[in-house]
């Protein structure tokens, strides 16, 4: 199967002296591992950095063998905050993220268009409340989602949060995710949502699967401890 899209790196790995497998997240097709022949050279590498975006041409023999990408630099996203560790770990979470939950050649164009106004407004000042409900919103596209005007609602922990009760489990749930205003958020604030979203992910999506919760996000939560 041929094809052309538009799409951003999530994922690559060494492949035989001179060529990496690449792994993409398109619109039109989704997920998708391809080799790259001279991947490993320095023109080439420099721009399939991950999250960036790329123009793809798909070629493949058969649609049970692995295909072939030439790839050309659309957008370089992940070099613009080389200087900003923080930005940096949430883009490899981002890339983790979408790699582990991700059917393989399956198109999810709303994931794809709320994966790219994210990046389009990642150099806000409140990106990380748009990370955070791009999580959210990536457990409602993948069939987990909750309502939470359905679901029992305990106590405040405190004036910041809720106790949420989903499919018999109970959640400490930030009230910023419920309203997705755009104040600033504090250390605390991050975390909590991040905590929030990681048990989600893990209960609804990660354990009944017995698939490992990424390390780079994990390196992402206990950035803001």
């Amino acid at each position: 199967m041929n094809w052309e899209d538009e799409g951003f790196v999530i994922g690559k790995r060494r492949f035989r002296e001179n060529a990496i497998i690449l792994d993409i997240f398109t619109g039109k097709f989704g997920k998708t591992s391809g080799i790259v022949y001279g991947g490993t050279s320095r023109k080439v590498k420099n721009h399939l950095q991950l999250m960036n975006k790329i123009f793809i041409i798909h070629t493949s023999k058969s649609e049970n063998k692995i295909g072939y990408f030439k790839t050309e630099l659309i957008k370089p996203i992940s070099p613009k905050y080389f200087d900003n560790k923080n930005k940096i770990l949430c883009l490899n979470s981002l890339s983790s993220i979408l790699k582990s939950t991700l059917p393989e050649n399956q198109s999810h164009k709303k994931i794809y268009d709320s994966l790219c106004f994210l990046l389009d407004n990642f150099s806000k000042e409140n990106w990380m409340n748009l990370y955070l409900n791009w999580e959210v919103q990536l457990i409602q596209y993948l069939g987990f989602g909750f309502n939470v005007d359905k679901t029992d609602t305990q106590k405040n922990f405190n004036e910041n949060t809720i106790s949420i009760n989903v499919d018999n489990v109970l959640y400490k749930m930030p009230k910023f995710l419920i309203s997705k205003n755009e104040e600033k958020l504090d250390n605390n604030d991050i975390y909590n949502g991040l905590c929030f979203v990681r048990n989600l992910l893990e209960n609804k999506f990660f354990n009944p699967n017995n698939l490992r919760f990424p390390y780079s996000r994990k390196l992402l939560e206990k950035k803001f401890i």
